[in-house]
């Protein structure tokens, strides 16, 4: 399976909202240099679907891309889906995803202005196996899973 990478995105400081980058350098057992959610834990760097995004957008929402918190936009996957474990890899980056959703403690801006938020239920969360650089435009693989 074959996934194009049609965003990534970063912030400075967590609550605050992502914006998008054309290029990110991705460190092993780390995360994105520069995001404030990079760290030594399993939530190093998220990914949520475009095609989901797109969908919502379609409802009438109007959102940036980034606007949910996620690092990283794919189109072609249904990431939800996918076992715990499964690898993903691009160039030199390999990820391993940890984490499928999340729980929402507060309502995001997201969800206060349309009544509405993907990341809890779409959005999954990797950690960095062995670092590089990805682009916009790279595609991302799916290798396998692994426990």
């Amino acid at each position: 399976m074959k996934g194009e990478i049609k965003a990534i995105c970063i912030s400075e400081k967590r609550g605050t909202a992502k914006h998008e980058v054309k290029e990110a350098l991705l460190k092993e057992n780390w995360g994105i240099e520069g995001d404030a959610h990079a760290g030594k834990w399993h939530r190093q760097v998220s990914l949520l679907s475009f095609d989901e995004v797109e969908a919502f957008r379609a409802r009438g929402a109007k959102v940036e891309n980034g606007a949910f918190g996620e690092n990283i936009l794919v189109e072609g996957y249904d990431l939800k889906t996918l076992p715990i474990g499964t690898l993903f890899s691009c160039g030199e980056v390999l990820l391993r995803l940890t984490q499928i959703g999340k729980q929402c403690h507060s309502h995001c801006e997201i969800y206060k202005q349309v009544g509405d938020c993907i990341m809890p239920r779409e959005g999954v969360f990797t950690e960095v196996l062995r670092g590089g650089t990805l682009k916009t435009g790279d595609i991302l693989v799916v290798e396998k899973s692994v426990p």
